[in-house]
């Protein structure tokens, strides 16, 4: 009885911390309609500022307490606010995920520069260590009690606070509509910034009161304030009691799992996977109309340029690729060769959220399972380790998309995230903790063609990427192309127009994973070594920044996020007192899509078009402004009055009734 009352009273207290991050989540979001995606590293950052000044600096805890929650955070909050969260207000969901992602990113790259972890350990210390009371037979301390009446008075105050205020119900209101809530007489920014204040603080309390119980470690500490979106989304992002009940029966989940389950073997661990599991299972069960989702906003795409030209610029790219190997170092051929591999990785990102509009934060999920069906059917660089490897990414792929197929917009999101987590602790966390942390990948062999050496496999990888990239481009060319670009602009009119959904969200999906499953190998092969290091959450969550910020859309988005990330431990060594720079950089690469959603590869096409244009007009006739309505490049829209689309390019959605033609 008194084991069942420890874990009972430790679920509680966890419990209460959830209840604390989630309640913060949904003040942001229901004062702002934005997710905070970095909210468990605004905690983290909250709990190693408090840690810095009471622990290292001496400060009494009290008076550092008051700083964190009082002074620092609120004034974090108010410039995120000002000069990040103001800019996205009607922005779609992937400029929003790519902004607050990308605070997350450069968040954690910031605390590993300031607490660099591998220069000493830090502990946060309990308040009123060795202090506690009985309760029947069993000892409470005081910091687990603090924790309980924290979480209670803050979520009575808020309910009160948003019921009973003018404050509280204009803060509700000016999501929906800033310029009434204006005309009200009331200030909608300024309210903006108090409700960025006021979670933030919230986010800080989360973490300053959970270090004690789980350790000061910037990425368990992230990862764990991070499992209250469980129970955020339990509450629907809007219900202060259901999302406080969800983190209760979360909080009594993960504790009874880590004091019943068989200690040794698979389930071990598994008690670290039950947040996410739960927010997978939360997000199916929970009905999507009630709750504002957003969508990916369809922009505008390049220009696709036809078949032609595209294997004309491959084999260039595999010419330039054959000489330039020739001149590099083995480090250097590395370099390429891996930025070239997450290429191929990115590209499937281009097929799944560039045209699809069906946001993935669980590609390197689907890597880390290639390059694991490589190293056990692949003995010996088989060919059969490719099709394996393909065949069960993308068998993944498909069994992630069937539960999700109802799921768009940040539940879709949200839905990946948990399935990239979930996997972390279940797949790779037992798969490599059972194979003494490494599993040997063999470098593909085709018969005829020696790959074994670095400049081989080198060439072998630049081929690879050049003939998907002409693959990629013919989709977006083609019929399933047009559908996956009518399917950003428009799910409803799909549907509307007779187009499977499903269908085609299930396709893209399996497509996508086994396209990152052959990226699998070839970076299983490249590496030769391969950890669970290499396919962890934060690694998708870059990856999809770099994909933004060079361009969603096109294969040079692609090539250009690819390159950077395989440049970033070359530049790490230039600066190595400045430790997780890509973190650092990206972060602040993503934060600006907010002001530039096309990315570099966008304007690059964008540049492109109107220097076309620009040619095309100095060889028309003088007198001619452009093609005429019934020629070739003219815009039908013209006709009737409607704003001409860039290229002479018509939405997809209103191009659908000729799809079956």
């Amino acid at each position: 009885m008194t084991t069942f009352l420890t874990y009972t009273v430790l679920g509680l207290v966890v419990g209460c911390i959830y209840a604390l991050t989630a309640s913060g989540l949904v003040v942001t979001y229901t004062t702002t309609g934005i997710f905070n995606f970095a909210y468990g590293a605004i905690g983290m950052v909250g709990a190693f500022t408090f840690w810095q000044l009471s622990v290292a600096w001496g400060l009494p805890s009290l008076l550092a307490l008051l700083l964190v929650l009082l002074v620092l955070a609120p004034l974090f909050g108010i410039l995120v606010e000002r000069f990040i969260a103001r800019r996205l207000h009607g922005a779609s969901l992937e400029v929003n995920l790519a902004v607050t992602v990308g605070l997350l990113i450069f968040l954690l790259g910031l605390a590993n520069i300031v607490w660099n972890p591998q220069k000493a350990t830090r502990v946060l210390p309990p308040f009123f260590a060795g202090h506690s009371v009985k309760v029947f037979s069993l000892f409470v301390t005081y910091q687990e009690i603090i924790v309980v009446a924290a979480a209670a008075l803050i979520g009575v105050s808020l309910r009160m606070f948003f019921a009973k205020t003018r404050t509280g119900i204009a803060m509700r209101a000016v999501v929906d509509d800033p310029e009434l809530v204006a005309m009200a007489g009331a200030r909608p920014e300024r309210i903006s910034q108090v409700s960025w204040a006021l979670g933030t603080s919230l986010a800080a309390l989360a973490g300053i009161l959970l270090a004690p119980i789980q350790q000061l470690n910037i990425a368990i500490l992230t990862l764990v304030i991070i499992n209250a979106f469980a129970a955020a989304m339990v509450g629907r992002l809007r219900n202060l009691p259901l999302t406080i009940v969800g983190s209760l029966i979360l909080g009594l989940a993960v504790n009874y799992a880590t004091g019943y389950l068989p200690i040794g073997g698979y389930l071990s661990k598994i008690d670290s996977a039950i947040p996410m599991v739960m927010l997978f299972l939360v997000l199916i069960v929970l009905r999507q109309e009630r709750l504002r989702t957003g969508s990916v906003s369809g922009l505008q795409a390049p220009r696709v340029p036809g078949l032609r030209r595209s294997v004309i610029a491959a084999g260039l790219f595999i010419v330039v690729a054959v000489i330039v190997s020739g001149a590099l170092s083995i480090e250097d051929l590395a370099t390429g060769g891996q930025g070239l591999v997450f290429g191929i990785i990115l590209l499937s990102l281009v097929v799944l959220t560039g045209y699809g509009g069906q946001v993935s934060l669980c590609q390197m999920t689907f890597v880390g399972i290639g390059a694991y069906a490589m190293a056990r059917v692949g003995t010996g660089g088989s060919l059969l380790g490719v099709l394996a490897a393909v065949g069960l990414s993308a068998a993944f792929g498909a069994v992630i998309a069937i539960p999700t197929l109802r799921l768009r917009g940040l539940y879709l999101a949200l839905g990946t995230l948990a399935f990239a987590a979930a996997m972390d602790t279940i797949f790779f966390g037992q798969l490599f903790g059972a194979t003494g942390g490494a599993l040997s990948v063999a470098r593909v062999r085709i018969p005829g063609i020696p790959t074994s050496s670095n400049r081989a496999f080198f060439i072998l990888i630049a081929v690879v990427f050049a003939v998907s990239s002409v693959g990629v481009l013919a989709i977006r060319r083609g019929r399933f192309g047009r559908r996956l670009a009518a399917l950003n602009d428009s799910p409803a009119a799909c549907g509307t127009l007779g187009v499977n959904v499903n269908w085609t969200k299930l396709v893209v999906f399996t497509c996508a994973a086994g396209l990152a499953g052959l990226g699998g190998v070839l970076y299983g092969g490249m590496q030769h070594l391969v950890t669970a290091d290499d396919f962890q959450l934060f690694t998708s969550l870059t990856l999809i920044l770099l994909l933004l910020i060079g361009g969603r859309n096109t294969v040079t988005g692609a090539f250009l996020g690819a390159m950077l990330f395989a440049l970033f431990p070359i530049l790490q060594q230039h600066v190595p007192q400045l430790s997780n720079l890509e973190y650092v950089l990206t972060g602040l690469g993503a934060i600006s899509i907010g002001t530039n959603p096309n990315g570099i590869g966008g304007q690059i096409a964008e540049a492109g078009a109107r220097l076309r244009h620009l040619l095309g007009a100095r060889r028309r006739p003088p007198g001619r402004a452009g093609p005429g309505p019934g020629e070739r490049g003219g815009d039908p829209r013209k006709l009737v009055g409607g704003p001409a689309a860039p290229d002479g390019q018509l939405p997809e959605a209103e191009r659908l009734a000729g799809i079956g033609s």
